[in-house]
């Protein structure tokens, strides 16, 4: 979106990878943090303001930002969408998902009334650059002559996300502040149509503006990823083939597609989980270390992990689909029940896949993911599994299954949030009977604090110009890369899932998966 026009040659300076050529005075500027913050303003626009994300996420993480002082002293909050709508009957809608911190309830109604005196509304087409220039007034009368920093939330089909960006570039970007734009997934179906969006997106915008959300990258755990690695002596000499037999990234849902099925059955549970959130946590993982924490080291190494993968190969994934299943005498639909989805679809609700990473650190260990919905549990883990103990003094003591007695970390990213580490040790008496047992950081024991909601953290980042938590077009191209060839193969071969019932641990051939690489699926045992 059009800056004035000193901000865009250091924008383009960023852009082209010279980012060593601006001095601290200038990046201060690029993220308007030079202003005092007196002088400057930040009206955030979420476009497709009566959606289900914008009601459920955005609106209430930006009252979050609110009731916790983090926002600017002077903001303003626009929805943005074609249903015709007054202020007061946004005011109304939004109030409804309002909640306050459970450790903080003092004030609540209070602040609520502050914040919702802040939202407005403007309806218009997402395609007319005369709505958007209406909504520009608005904005600079809220805005009063003070320094304008302007955020647009695309919370909108990706099919019009050029529109939105064309119309408000042209018509209510900042004339002398930041211009920032954060775009929801999906970003393509695949390789070509990912490049034809950020081509797109491109011809408005410089890739500084543009902010890629992937809501997984702003939960706790995964935020707590790297300072688990990197600021624990005893776990990064261990963070290699050599002490590491295998990873198992692991997200399911124990519902289905539930009224959202005629999105999903366009894009499948690869689309959906693994090309984005997955492997996102994946590179955060098995990144070597970043020269500093900036966004741009951070980036830089994540994308050396894409490019190091090996494309995905049929034989190495296995795909499901949910069938009907009645349980205590209630029946569940299988996925082809939905209205909404065609009764011969073959979208795969569930999928296994085994990556590897073709570098020194990660050379022939098996990274195993797995996503799908209708399953047994609700959760989403990283599963660190390491090697047997060489020559175990105590092999006998474990009978027959020495996996059953190797360490293995985990990282429970939700529900219930957890880091644990699985060792050995003598059960208390006169025999030598050794039991497994966790050494466990469970937050909501060790923290009284609520934690934030993962869109919070984001919100916050676009507004203060992070970039860390938000993927670049270059991760974006690497990613697709690597599942564009599977995706196609899979379509054009018309390959069949394998079904498996409502509320099952999943199709059986992902353990066949697991078992060729000589790995359990770590969330399957009794002790978890």
């Amino acid at each position: 979106m059009p800056v004035s026009p000193e901000k865009e040659i250091d924008l383009k300076k960023v852009e082209n990878g010279v980012a060593s050529a601006i001095s601290a005075e200038e990046h201060r500027d690029l993220a308007g943090l030079n202003t005092s913050k007196k002088d400057s303003t930040v009206s955030i626009t979420v476009v497709g303001a009566s959606g289900d994300l914008a009601k459920k996420k955005i609106f209430p993480a930006l009252f979050a930002l609110y009731y916790e002082d983090c926002l600017p002293e002077h903001f303003t909050v626009f929805g943005y969408a074609r249903s015709k709508m007054t202020d007061a009957e946004l005011r109304n809608m939004v109030s409804r998902t309002l909640t306050c911190r459970i450790d903080k309830r003092e004030n609540c109604s209070e602040k609520m009334d502050q914040f919702l005196r802040r939202c407005f509304y403007h309806s218009g087409q997402y395609d007319s650059e005369e709505n958007f220039a209406e909504l520009d007034k608005k904005l600079k009368e809220h805005e009063a002559g003070r320094l304008s920093n302007r955020l647009f939330y695309l919370s909108i089909p990706p099919n019009i996300f050029i529109d939105v960006v064309k119309c408000a570039s042209k018509s209510a970007s900042s004339a002398n502040g930041w211009t920032r734009v954060i775009v929801e997934k999906p970003f393509g179906r695949d390789s070509e149509s990912s490049a034809a969006l950020t081509r797109g997106l491109k011809e408005y915008l410089v890739e500084e503006q543009i902010f890629r959300i992937d809501h997984y990258l702003g939960k706790e755990l995964v935020e707590n990823l790297s300072v688990l690695r990197f600021s624990n002596l005893v776990f990064e000499p261990l963070w290699s083939r050599q002490y590491i037999r295998n990873v198992q990234l692991i997200f399911s849902e124990d519902f289905g597609t539930e009224g959202r099925g005629g999105y999903f059955d366009n894009y499948g549970i690869i689309r959906d989980i693994m090309q984005n959130h997955l492997l996102q946590i994946l590179a955060l993982f098995a990144m070597e270390t970043p020269v500093s924490l900036d966004a741009e080291d951070i980036r830089n190494e994540k994308v050396k992990v894409l490019r190091s993968m090996r494309p995905l190969q049929l034989e190495n994934v296995v795909i499901g689909q949910y069938k009907s299943h009645t349980k205590g005498g209630v029946t569940y639909p299988a996925y082809t029940d939905d209205k909404t989805v065609p009764k011969d679809s073959l979208t795969p609700t569930f999928a296994a896949a085994a990556l590897f990473i073709d570098n020194a650190r990660w050379d022939g260990v098996p990274f195993l993911m797995k996503a799908g919905k209708a399953l047994h549990t609700k959760r989403a883990e990283i599963r660190v599994q390491f090697r047997h103990v060489p020559g175990n003094l105590y092999k006998r003591s474990f009978g027959t299954d020495l996996d059953r007695a190797t360490n293995e970390l985990v990282i429970r990213v939700q529900p219930d949030e957890a880091i644990y580490l699985k060792i050995n040790n003598k059960i208390p008496g006169l025999g030598m009977r050794l039991d497994r047992s966790n050494l466990n950081l469970h937050y909501a024991a060790r923290y009284s604090k609520e934690i934030p909601d993962a869109y919070e953290r984001l919100l916050l980042d676009a507004i203060e110009g992070e970039r860390r938590l938000f993927i670049r077009s270059d991760e974006l191209d690497a990613a697709w890369a690597l599942f564009t060839p599977l995706l196609k193969e899979l379509e054009e071969k018309k390959i069949v899932p394998e079904l498996y019932p409502y509320g099952s641990r999943g199709p059986v051939g992902a353990h066949y998966l697991a078992s060729k690489y000589n790995v359990r699926w770590g969330d399957l045992s009794c002790e978890h």
